[in-house]
């Protein structure tokens, strides 16, 4: 029977604007939100190292990076 490959886990580098810590995230602490444009759309996550809620702008490299990689996404409609 034939080894099926197991999913290599995906880190993140990522630094906290407040503490200026630098570290590496697994997918399941980042949340990607995708809006209407770029204003609305980031990601976040929290600093494990002072707590802080961060959240960053996404252009369209770091959202294919971030889905490629895991992330869980929310699309925001908006309601016009």
């Amino acid at each position: 029977m034939p080894l099926t490959p197991r999913p290599v886990a995906v880190l993140f580098k990522a630094a906290c604007p407040d503490c200026r810590a630098r570290f590496e995230l697994a997918a399941g602490a980042l949340r990607l939100a995708i809006g209407a444009s770029r204003r609305t759309t980031f990601y976040s996550f929290t600093c494990p190292e002072c707590g802080t809620a961060v959240r960053k702008p996404a252009g369209e490299r770091i959202v294919e990076l971030l889905t490629g990689g895991g992330v869980r996404t929310l699309r925001l409609h908006s309601t016009v």
